[in-house]
């Protein structure tokens, strides 16, 4: 019951649509500061202790890789959704 009274009200959010570019900007350019930070450039070593450790950095990959698949879903879903109707 949740899921279809939060579906109808996610609905009509239609007034945030003239600010979907600056919504996909601001998701772009985070994915790029989180890729520069998660995939240092070179032979340059991680400065936060945390990033040193094999299972931290691998563990952060991962989020990395499944929060961008998903910022792709979101970017296609708009253009892929005609195609069902």
């Amino acid at each position: 019951m949740t899921l279809g009274f939060s579906g109808a009200w996610i609905g009509n959010l239609t007034v945030l649509e003239p600010y979907r570019p600056i919504f996909i900007g601001a998701a772009l350019v985070a994915l790029y500061f989180a890729w520069r930070r998660i995939f240092p450039s070179g032979a340059s070593v991680p400065t936060r202790r945390s990033l040193r450790d094999p299972r931290v950095r691998a563990a952060y990959k991962t989020i990395f890789w499944v929060v961008a698949v998903l910022v792709l879903i979101a970017l296609a879903f708009p253009y892929v959704l005609p195609l069902f109707y």
